[in-house]
C-alpha cells in the first residue's frame, strides 16, 4: 500500500513540474513582435505585425518552425536557447551562400506556413493582409 502511494505522489509531483515549467515558458513568449523591414534598398511595404502568443499557443506553432541555427544541415536550435534577431544571419540586401536574403527567408517561411493552410483564414497572397500600410 506505502508503495503504490508513493509511487502516485512521485507521479503527481512529475505532473506539476512539466505543467510548471510549461507555463513559465509559455509566459517568456510575447504577445507581439514587429517585424521590421529595415535595410532593405526599396522598402515598399510598412512591417508585419506577427501574433507570437497567438501563435504558439492558439495556432501550435513549434518554436522551431521560425527559429533556428543550423549546423551540419541540421536545425540545432532549441527551446529556451536565446533567439538571434533573424538579420543576424540573413543579410537584408544579398544570399550568402546557402542563407537566403532576409526578406526571402521572411516570406518563404511565412507564406509557405500560411499557404498550407490554405482555407483557414490564414492570409499569404495579398501583402496587405500581413503588412501595415506604409507611413509616409
Amino acid at each position: 500500500m506505502k508503495k503504490g502511494l508513493f509511487t502516485l505522489f512521485m507521479i503527481a509531483i512529475t505532473a506539476l513540474t512539466f505543467v510548471a515549467v510549461g507555463a513559465l515558458t509559455a509566459a517568456d513568449v510575447p504577445d507581439e513582435v514587429t517585424i521590421e523591414n529595415e535595410g532593405y534598398k526599396k522598402d515598399k511595404k510598412g512591417a508585419v505585425k506577427l501574433s507570437h502568443k497567438k501563435h504558439s499557443t492558439e495556432y501550435k506553432v513549434a518554436c522551431t518552425e521560425c527559429h533556428h541555427e543550423y549546423k551540419d544541415s541540421k536545425n540545432i536550435w532549441k527551446e529556451g536557447n536565446p533567439v538571434k534577431k533573424c538579420s543576424e544571419c540573413h543579410d537584408s540586401l544579398k544570399k550568402e551562400g546557402k542563407v537566403k536574403k532576409l526578406q526571402n527567408a521572411y516570406h518563404r517561411n511565412c507564406k509557405n506556413c500560411h499557404k498550407a493552410l490554405e482555407g483557414k483564414k490564414a492570409p499569404f497572397k495579398k501583402c496587405n493582409d500581413c503588412h501595415e500600410k506604409k507611413s509616409k
